[in-house]
């Protein structure tokens, strides 16, 4: 999750709502924000950059009070940070954003009396960090959930699964050259998670206390193969598309070429392989949390039809 719950340069702003939560950055590609959800009036939160914080020297912060949304320059002293966390109730961490200056974010935080940190992690977090693709891309999920919570400010680690969004930066390329997606491990399911429910659970996170002290794992409401999920965009589309499973070393070699780093690449076609041989998580942890079932694949994929062309 880019670190904030409001993005410079959003639409007006609702009564008891901070529009645009980032979403995040979890294991693959980039993905985009959206989400709107309730903050109360009165509620300070404070905005960390996209940017990784480097507390030593200057960094652009931001806040949010109520409905409002005061952004602060982009370049400004760790004192401005300390600043602008006075009155601040919850902080929002977000591991590549915060990455080595976790602790000394967390200390900022604790002078000025922020009562409670959330922090987005990721449901691998546990994992051995070799089994962790997004350590070979920059992320630090573990290093950055084990100093929050050890950082002595209440907490909540919140742990979603892979994003639904995730799938545009997978696909998107291989569909605008046709109907067929290849891919490796064509029996590897997962239950890909709505940016929204994201959004909404750790904007829960920041105001409920009685979520205080726990790890939650949030996924969606079902586990899918890729030959499931894409007939569901192409009905969504009008285009039939079809899922055709290719080697592994392959697909590797064709991610490799195309830039990405070798590291990462293995990384990620170990995590298919040894997933597929147990069950894929799927959690509850959305509904119990928000009072309502987590956003299927299907309503993703109607949130985001337009963005497949």
């Amino acid at each position: 999750m880019q670190p904030g719950l409001a993005r410079q340069g959003t639409r007006a702003q609702r009564a008891q709502t901070v529009d645009q939560v980032e979403a995040v950055e979890i294991d693959i590609l980039h993905l985009e924000p959206t989400a709107d959800p309730p903050v109360e009036q009165g509620q300070l939160i404070a905005q960390l950059p996209q940017s990784p914080l480097e507390l030593d020297g200057r960094l652009p912060v931001g806040m949010c009070f109520g409905t409002h949304i005061v952004r602060l320059p982009e370049a400004v002293a760790p004192e401005a940070v300390a600043s602008a966390l006075k009155g601040v109730r919850g902080l929002f961490v977000q591991p590549r954003a915060a990455k080595d200056s976790t602790e000394k974010l967390l200390r900022l935080a604790a002078d000025q009396g922020v009562r409670k940190v959330v922090v987005m992690s990721a449901i691998n977090v546990d994992d051995d960090p070799d089994h962790q693709p997004s350590r070979f891309n920059g992320g630090r999920n573990t290093e950055v959930e084990r100093a929050v919570i050890g950082g002595g400010l209440p907490w909540v680690a919140v742990r979603p699964s892979s994003f639904a969004m995730n799938m545009l930066g997978l696909w998107r390329g291989q569909l605008a050259l046709g109907d067929t997606v290849r891919g490796p491990y064509g029996g590897f399911a997962e239950a890909v998670i709505h940016e929204r429910d994201v959004a909404e659970v750790t904007a829960r996170a920041l105001m409920d206390d009685s979520l205080l002290g726990r790890r939650i794992p949030i996924t969606g409401p079902e586990a899918l193969r890729p030959d499931e999920m894409l007939p569901i965009i192409g009905a969504a589309i009008d285009r039939p598309l079809r899922f055709q499973e290719v080697p592994a070393e392959m697909a590797a070699r064709g991610m490799i070429r195309n830039g990405l780093d070798e590291r990462f690449v293995q990384a990620l076609m170990a995590r298919y392989e040894r997933e597929m041989a147990r069950p894929a998580t799927v959690t509850a942890e959305v509904e119990a949390i928000l009072g309502r079932p987590a956003r299927p694949f299907t309503a993703w994929v109607d949130d985001h039809a337009g963005a497949w062309s």
